[in-house]
């Protein structure tokens, strides 16, 4: 079996001079097959694997799987591992805490490091003044915890979210989230009190598959229909939205966009919950993805990469808000367990030591500009190329076209992941270097050149 060399997380090199990718057997291997087998005998059928990768082991952006096949992780674990796989800091980091004290809840005691992880989230805030935090061992359930926040700090029932938008799959954040019909599907009746108007986007035009921004779509709705007929705007505590829509199809808002519903909200008294599970953490080039829109959210939620891998999610709020609730309001046994909040700590001085948020954006301007010209070269398969930094989506004309993408990429060892009806994300760790930027390209103009039209 090939070991993979950590001492480099940014660029993973194999002892054996292997490149990367470098698939050796059909896929799935004889051993990932085994795998599967098992998995499909006693796992629930609810999970929906994307294709049948069976990893073992992985150091920054490469995967070794089972059979000892190498991939270039271009999704990151659902742009979960955003230091890279195993980065040395963190895996350090880990093994330091659980020598020491693996869990004690936070909700009932005064775990150091649990302060200490807030305390370093507080000083990434994109809102002025002061903030508070909470920490959980998901988004889904940071996105819980925010609504019930913001329905205590305001007293009113009601919220927003956006059509197109994922939020997560608790029953509150299943309810807010409206990419999908299938996830509300057999579930009903959800959390009362939530409304969806549209994102900054018109539907896609059937011929050609292409999209325009139509940003006065969202404010004539929620002005003129929302306001009007269904609920007084008197009485919405809040306004869920994704800066970059992620499960939506890494759909960008165009610019002014979010500044218009920051006004909207304060012009009502609602409050705006950024949901960053996916956009934050460095993946656009900045901390937070609504910093580029140069916009203060009044509660902003993370998870995914917080932690590199580990479970960890948290809500940031003003304090003001925070501060609305007591004693016993909400809690959680497990959320900001000591080796994900060390895992988070030293994620986030990653981020900042090696320059992480400078990478994401350089690299991904690589990425940008070379998917572009894939596009230009394949303009009846490919209608559009969007996204900031490291969080990019390759859009087709159909869903058939899309899928192919995704597979062809797999089988070359390339690990992409499709979102939306019709698009391909693009979310490799912050680590990813130019040159496996190129590689990257080079893999998906060999899968386009076999689409076909």
């Amino acid at each position: 079996m090939t070991s993979i060399n950590t001492a480099s997380p940014d660029t993973p090199s194999l002892d054996t001079g292997r490149p990367v990718p470098d698939v050796r057997t059909e896929l799935p291997g004889p051993l990932a097959r085994e795998i599967l087998a098992a998995d499909t005998a006693i796992t629930s059928p609810s999970l929906p694997r994307a294709y049948p990768l069976a990893p073992r082991r992985a150091s920054g952006c490469v995967i070794e799987d089972v059979d000892g096949n190498l991939f270039l992780d271009f999704n990151a674990g659902i742009a979960v591992n955003s230091t890279g796989h195993t980065h040395p800091a963190v895996v350090a980091a880990v093994q330091a805490q659980a020598a020491e004290l693996l869990h004690y809840s936070a909700s009932d005691f005064y775990l150091p490091v649990y302060s200490q992880t807030c305390a370093a989230l507080a000083a990434t805030a994109p809102m002025p003044g002061p903030v508070r935090v909470f920490l959980t061992n998901s988004g889904a359930e940071a996105v819980d915890g925010a609504l019930k926040l913001v329905r205590h700090a305001t007293g009113r029932p009601y919220v927003i979210s956006f059509f197109g938008a994922f939020h997560g799959r608790t029953y509150g954040a299943v309810t807010l989230t409206a990419s999908k019909a299938k996830y509300h599907k057999g579930f009903g009746p959800l959390v009362p009190g939530v409304l969806h108007a549209p994102y900054a986007w018109s539907v896609r035009d059937p011929e050609t598959g292409a999209r325009s921004h139509d940003e006065d779509l969202t404010f004539d709705f929620l002005e003129n229909t929302l306001f009007r007929h269904q609920v007084d705007p008197s009485e919405v505590a809040a306004v869920f939205v994704e800066p970059i829509q992620g499960e939506g199809g890494y759909l960008v808002p165009p610019q002014g966009w979010m500044r218009r519903l920051r006004e909207l909200c304060d012009r009502h008294g609602i409050l705006l919950v950024a949901d960053e599970v996916q956009s934050g953490m460095g993946r656009t080039g900045a901390m937070w993805a609504i910093e580029h829109a140069g916009v203060a959210p009044d509660v902003l939620i993370s998870a995914k990469g917080l932690a590199s891998g580990l479970p960890l999610g948290a809500f940031i709020a003003r304090a003001e808000l925070m501060e609305s609730w007591g004693a016993g309001a909400h809690g959680s046994t497990y959320g900001g367990s000591p080796v994900p909040c060390a895992a988070a700590l030293a994620t986030l001085e990653v981020i900042r030591d090696e320059g992480l948020l400078d990478n994401a954006a350089k690299v991904g301007a690589v990425l940008t500009e070379g998917l572009r010209d894939l596009a230009a070269r394949h303009p009846s398969v490919v209608t559009d190329v969007r996204g900031v930094g490291l969080m990019i989506g390759v859009e087709f004309r159909t869903a058939a076209q899309s899928a192919a993408v995704q597979q062809g990429c797999f089988e070359r060892g390339l690990l992409v992941l499709e979102c939306g009806e019709t698009t391909v994300r693009v979310s490799p760790p912050l680590v990813i270097t130019a040159d496996q930027a190129r590689t990257a390209l080079d893999i998906l103009g060999d899968v386009l050149a076999g689409i076909p039209a």
